[in-house]
């Protein structure tokens, strides 16, 4: 249950403000289809997630369990940085796609390409890395997307005015700190005994 609440957890602090979360705004802006839109980030974000879990439990599989935990301890702090730097949507990316697919399909296009090397995919393979139950990580890594995008989808530029992203970020990025202290020092293992 850990590996489905922190990639939860993670994902959606992770989430907000990224350039997925603006796109997910934009579509919304442009079609008008929220359930449409909500269906394709979820398409979209199963199977680049479970992409990114299998290269997680490979690596897992690759390293021994000091090396891994050293690894993703210093991806998590990785992360923490790149949480920093905020995120600006590319308009070209959503654009090729619009034309010739539905919204649907235009949605999950879009969100699989833009997923590709963000954050949060980063992040996912970090985490089944870490954690060995991959469904789980999948799961909350998913609901963390959802968390994040469907309110964006559903109240478009309005959340982004409200909620401080220096803020956000701030909090995604200490978080993900703190998830490299307590991985590097292997604090999850001391606590299971």
């Amino acid at each position: 249950m850990e590996a489905f609440w922190v990639s939860t957890g993670v994902v959606a602090l992770g989430e907000m403000g990224d350039k997925t979360q603006l796109l997910a705004m934009m579509l919304a802006a442009r079609f008008r289809k929220p359930w449409a839109i909500v269906a394709g980030i979820f398409v979209a974000t199963v199977a680049n997630h479970a992409l990114a879990g299998a290269v997680g439990s490979w690596v897992a599989a690759l390293l021994g369990p000091d090396w891994l935990r050293r690894v993703i301890a210093v991806s998590f702090l990785a992360m923490a940085v790149w949480m920093l730097i905020p995120d600006r949507l590319d308009d070209d990316e959503a654009e090729g796609s619009k034309r010739r697919l539905g919204v649907f399909a235009t949605t999950v296009v879009a969100f699989f390409l833009a997923e590709m090397g963000d954050k949060t995919q980063i992040a996912t393979v970090a985490l089944a890395a870490r954690y060995p139950d991959l469904v789980a990580v999948v799961m909350g890594t998913t609901l963390g997307m959802m968390l994040a995008n469907v309110p964006a989808v559903f109240v478009g530029d309005r959340l982004s005015r409200r909620i401080p992203m220096t803020l956000v970020h701030g909090l995604s990025a200490a978080l993900f700190a703190l998830l490299a202290v307590l991985t590097w020092f292997n604090v999850g293992k001391l606590i299971d005994g």
